[in-house]
C-alpha cells in the first residue's frame, strides 16, 4: 500500500503500509499498535502473533467494536486456539489477515461509518 496523503483532524486513518512500517495519519509507526477511529495505541507490547494474549486485547474489549481486526504481519497467521475461542465469543466480528489486508479493511469498514478496530502486528521478520 502506497502512502497517501488522505489525512483527518477527526480520525485516525491508515495512510500507507510497507512491511516493517504503517502510516496513521501521515506518521510512520515500525512498532505495532492498535488503531480505532477516535484512538491511536502507539506502543502495543505484541512484536508476533504466538505472543498474543488476551491482556493484550483488553483496551479494545472494553469498549467492544463492530469489527476487530487482527493483522499479524506479511503472512497470515492465527493466534492461540483459546483465545480465537474467546474473540469469537465477544459478539464481534473478528477477522484475523496479514497487516496489509487489515490496513485496506480498517479503512474501508471506516469509511462506512463502522465501529472498527485494528490490532496491527509489526513484527521484526516484516
Amino acid at each position: 500500500m502506497l502512502f497517501s496523503e488522505v489525512t483527518s483532524d477527526e480520525f485516525y486513518i491508515v495512510t500507507g503500509y510497507e512491511p516493517g512500517k504503517v502510516g496513521i495519519n501521515q506518521v510512520a509507526y515500525t512498532r505495532s499498535l492498535i488503531v480505532r477511529p477516535n484512538a491511536l495505541q502507539a506502543q502495543w507490547p505484541v512484536d508476533a502473533v504466538q505472543n498474543l494474549e488476551l491482556q493484550h486485547l483488553q483496551p479494545v474489549l472494553d469498549a467492544p467494536p463492530e469489527v476487530l481486526l487482527i493483522g499479524t504481519g506479511l503472512q497470515q497467521r492465527f493466534p492461540d486456539r483459546a483465545l480465537w475461542r474467546h474473540l469469537r465469543e465477544q459478539g464481534m466480528g473478528v477477522e484475523i489477515m496479514d497487516t496489509a489486508a487489515a490496513c485496506r479493511t480498517y479503512n474501508l469498514i471506516m469509511a462506512e461509518g463502522r465501529d472498527v478496530a485494528a490490532a496491527l502486528i509489526i513484527d521484526g521478520n516484516d
